[in-house]
């Protein structure tokens, strides 16, 4: 099946009866965005950046950490399936449904070179509308991190350290990007 799916409007309760095939169906604006399981790298990569998330989410009792798939539905009609997302808390608890998660607090996705228009322009176009307060896209071939934002009219490009601060009375989590690139070698 190819990336883009042009010729006809699709349905989220369509994209949700596709097969588990190994694909990953996100529908965005009603176009199917068709992505095939990803490299070794990209994985390693999601999982470094899970594991420094899980533990500043968890110590700062921020919400919850999760990682595709997910089958998110941030607006109606939508799906999507971000490599990782930081979700809130939900009346003072993690979210247990999908369906309590809301606009998360951060949005990663780690491009796939196939797939990057997914990433940086229909995804990312949908992510600013609906207010997603941080997105941001690894480039492992440029070892750099676009961090946008809301309004954004152009990514902040990060290539030495990372910063996320969800909450002002907090202290922001650093990643060392030269570092955390230099580990996927």
């Amino acid at each position: 099946m190819p990336a883009k799916q042009t010729d006809r409007v699709w349905t989220r309760e369509e994209v949700l009866a596709l097969p588990d095939d190994g694909n990953r169906y996100e529908l965005v604006d009603g176009e199917l965005l068709v992505t095939p399981s990803p490299r070794m790298l990209h994985q390693d990569a999601s999982s470094e950046l899970e594991f420094l998330l899980r533990q500043y989410v968890n110590e700062h009792g921020i919400g919850k950490m999760h990682h595709a798939p997910a089958d998110l539905e941030l607006r109606s009609g939508q799906v999507v399936q971000p490599d990782i997302f930081v979700s809130s808390l939900v009346d003072g608890r993690r979210a247990r449904e999908w369906s309590e998660v809301g606009i998360p607090l951060l949005i990663v996705e780690v491009l796939s070179p196939k797939y990057e228009r997914h990433d940086r322009e229909v995804k990312r176009a949908l992510y600013q509308r609906l207010g997603v307060p941080t997105y941001w896209i690894v480039d492992l071939d440029a070892r750099a991190v676009e961090v946008w934002t809301p309004n954004a009219i152009r990514p902040l490009a990060k290539t030495t350290r990372l910063e996320w601060r969800p909450n002002s009375a907090i202290a922001p989590l650093e990643v060392d990007l030269v570092r955390f690139f230099s580990s996927l070698e």
